[in-house]
């Protein structure tokens, strides 16, 4: 990635500039309506490095102690986090664990913040999620109070989107000109409808949309039927992060089992794709794949 597209403007960290915080334009020449700052990441496997692919093993990653939402009050109980990708804008995707005694107050986030549920259960205000349940919070908008249910720690994939690091502030409204329109509250996946894909390297698969961002990216989960074959690799023209939720799919010798992250910038080739048993991802990409040319294979 150019240094063109690492530049962002520190200005807008400012408490009362964060909703006008000017985007950062993707590594494949879009120019960043989707927000999620994919481009361009660092991982826990190793510094990014254009259109090279990395497949790691979250369960290997270390764990930060006594981890907590920048701006959240002292008396917050801390959770812990394996940090997994990062982008320095402040961007970031994290395996969050939050202890059962957590409660935070109502506020908002000074930059967007996606939250998927991998086990437990946790309350946003008037809403509840629970695994495989999703919310999307935009920046500005006011959620809470938050607080962990039941008797067991609750864990999260914590994705905060940038473009300036994510803090929490205390407040009892939104901010004016928070994009409420787009605010999840909470999605049980379970719920919705399965649907085709996009593209045609995954016929044999199932996708449910959790969100689409306005370029046409945007989060899903994937299900990849047992007995699929690829068959070729692919050119992959878009920024990728996946998570493993169950099953295995082999990516040329690297066999993507459950806990197991994906992160493929721009223009990287991945290899054949196949499994006997079939698979479920969680997924998030920044541009349509609808469109002739994202996804190229060759013999």
């Amino acid at each position: 990635m150019g240094e063109k597209n690492r530049t962002f403007d520190s200005s807008h960290t400012e408490a009362d500039d964060f909703l006008d915080a000017a985007p950062v334009p993707e590594d494949w020449g879009g120019d960043g309506r989707g927000r999620m700052n994919l481009s361009g990441r660092c991982t826990a496997s190793k510094e990014y490095v254009p259109r090279q692919y990395q497949f790691f093993d979250t369960n290997a990653v270390s764990e930060q102690q006594g981890w907590r939402v920048s701006g959240m009050p002292e008396n917050v109980v801390s959770g812990r986090r394996r940090l997994l990708t990062w982008h320095e804008c402040g961007a970031s995707t994290s395996r969050v664990f939050l202890p059962r005694e957590f409660e935070a107050p109502p506020g908002i986030f000074t930059a967007d913040l996606e939250i998927f549920v991998l086990r437990g259960a946790i309350q946003l205000g008037e809403w509840q999620l629970s695994k495989h349940g999703y919310s999307f919070i935009p920046v500005g908008v006011r959620v809470g109070p938050w607080k962990v249910l039941g008797s067991e720690e609750a864990e999260i994939l914590w994705m905060e989107n940038g473009p300036v690091p994510l803090r929490y502030e205390q407040a009892q409204s939104d901010r004016p000109g928070a994009r409420i329109g787009d605010f999840i509250p909470a999605l049980d996946s379970k719920l919705l409808p399965w649907g085709k894909t996009d593209t045609g390297q995954f016929e044999v698969a199932k996708k449910k949309w959790l969100r689409k961002d306005s370029n046409g990216g945007g989060v899903w989960l994937l299900a990849i039927l047992p007995h699929y074959d690829g068959r070729h690799p692919e050119i992959q023209c878009y920024n990728e992060e996946g998570y493993c939720l169950t099953g295995y799919c082999d990516i040329g010798d690297y066999q993507f089992v459950k806990d197991h992250f994906a992160y493929c910038p721009s223009f990287c080739t991945v290899p054949r794709h196949r499994t006997d048993d079939g698979s479920l991802f969680f997924v998030r990409v920044d541009r349509d794949l609808s469109k002739l040319g994202t996804v190229l294979s060759y013999a």
